[in-house]
Parts: structure tokens; sequence; C-alpha cells
């Protein structure tokens, strides 16, 4: 009996759901086809048919996928890319590098899209440079994609628009950012950054509302190099006397909350030092002090 013989027989066996050798029940388990009396792999399928990762989270179940979607990129990241290789020489690396091109070009569309790529990205480099979280990256590109359906773009310019994006996503989480510390790291002045943001929020109608203080005492504490106890101590502080530094720039009363609270310490600090992490003036901070005293 030849080879085509004993295949033809495996196929016909397994077709029929018998084993070849005890007549006993076939079971698929995995890539292989098992007698379940005498585990006798009859047949063995190369290919997986299973799911290439598990899902750990609560949504749905995405068994057969690739990358996962994302809302950080202007095609949700369902596009194909050509990669780059060291291993072609010659004509067919110029080849590829040419359909590269042209597949970079067919990629987009519009010019919409277009500068859609460019904000998106400049989205992820502000995001990753001020260390926030992918959550408030992605409300920033829906940000974004809203203020361009909304036709606010038209005149200004796109990089104060991305910077202003993750901005007003801050000020709606109640993330401790302040315009001068994404102006710092974006590729826009601050005042494209307010011209673009006031623009969001007379339009877009953004449930932003004042940043409370204490959502600044754990990181000008940590850059100051303050304790726990003095942490603490100044969240009392400026929680107590809320209502009497209604008004005042928050990242001031934070300062002060901490310049008073390790003054009653061995962990005095200078309220210049507090002013230079606040980011604010020294007046700023010793009349908020007064304030917080009174």
């Amino acid at each position: 009996m030849g080879v085509r013989d004993e295949v033809r027989i495996v196929m016909s066996t397994t077709q029929s759901n018998s084993c070849p050798e005890c007549a006993g029940a076939l079971r698929t388990d995995g890539t292989e086809t098992v007698c379940q009396q005498c585990g006798l792999v009859v047949a063995e399928d190369p290919i997986d048919h299973g799911p290439e990762w598990r899902n750990f989270s609560d949504g749905p179940n995405r068994e057969r996928t690739g990358a996962p979607l994302t809302r950080s990129r202007h095609d949700r990241g369902l596009s194909t890319e050509i990669g780059r290789s060291t291993r072609l020489k010659g004509r067919k690396r110029r080849q590829v590098a040419r359909m590269r091109t042209q597949h970079d070009r067919a990629r987009v569309g519009s010019t919409a899209e277009r500068n859609q790529i460019y904000a998106f990205t400049e989205i992820r480099r502000l995001a990753g440079a001020l260390s926030l979280p992918r959550s408030v990256r992605d409300q920033a590109c829906v940000l974004f994609d809203s203020a361009q359906d909304g036709d606010l773009l038209r005149g200004r310019s796109l990089e104060g628009f991305a910077a202003a994006t993750v901005y007003a996503v801050c000020r709606t989480n109640g993330l401790a950012r302040t315009i001068g510390e994404i102006a710092d790291v974006a590729r826009a002045e601050e005042r494209e950054l307010q011209v673009a943001y006031d623009a969001m929020n007379r339009d877009l109608g953004l449930s932003t509302g004042p940043i409370p203080p204490r959502t600044y005492l754990p990181r000008f504490a940590t850059e100051l190099g303050l304790s726990a106890t003095v942490e603490r101590d100044a969240r009392a502080l400026v929680a107590e006397t809320g209502a009497a530094v209604g008004g005042r720039n928050p990242g001031g009363v934070a300062a002060a909350g901490l310049y008073l609270a390790a003054k009653e310490t061995d962990e005095q600090i200078t309220q210049a030092a507090a002013a230079e992490v606040a980011d604010v003036s020294v007046v700023t901070v010793r009349s908020a002090s007064v304030a917080l005293r009174d």
C-alpha cells in the first residue's frame, strides 16, 4: 500500500468520524484529531483555528483580529503599512520603496485626513511628553475630530488646536496641567493655544470648571521634596479655607498651602521655591498664604 492510499484511508476515516484501528469515536483537540478510545492521532491540522490572543477585559471577545482599535489614529489603526527591511537589495529595494510611497499617498484621501494625521501625531507626542494616560490621548483626538467637524480649524494653527485639546481634556478630567506647562512642550505659542481653547469652549460647550488646588499638591510636593505629612497638612488647610481663596490661581494656592504646612515642620521651604514649582510669581504665593492664614 502506497502513501497516497494511506492518506485516502485517513481522510475517509476522518470524514466518517471513526478510528481506523479500533473504530472508536474521534475528537478534535487543538490541531490534532485523536481517537477517544485508543488515543491514536488520526490527523493533524497545522493551522490553529483558535484565537491569537486571550481577552482579559470585560468587553467583547475579539478572537481573530490584529492590533486593537485606537482613536489616536485617523483610520482607527485599521490601515496597513509597508515596512522596511535591510534584507532587500538593489532593484527589489527600490521597487518596495516606490510601493511604500504610493501606498502612503493612497492612504490619505483628503486634506482633512492629512490634517488629522498631523494633529493626532502631535497629540500623541504631547501626551508622551507630559506623561498623560492613554485615555487622555484618545479623548483629545476625539475632541479634535469634533472641532474639525464643527469647522473650527479655519484660520487657526493645527499645533495650537492639538495642544488645546490636550489642555481641555486635562481640565475636564481634573488633571493638574496648566496652559504654561503644555505650551512649554507644544509646537505652538501660548496665545495660539488659548485662542483654540476659547473657540472649542465657546462652540462645543466643554464641561470644564475650575481645577481644585488639591490636585496640584502631590506633584508640587514631590518636586519640592516634601514628605507625605506636609502634603496631608496642606490638603487639610486648603480644604478648610476653600471659599476664602476662590478666584485665585489654583496652582498658587496649592504652593501657598505647601509653604504654610512646611513652615510648621522642619521641612521649611521658601516662597520663591514654591512659586517656581507652581509657575507663578512670589507675590501670588504670598497673597494666597495671607488668604489661607486668615
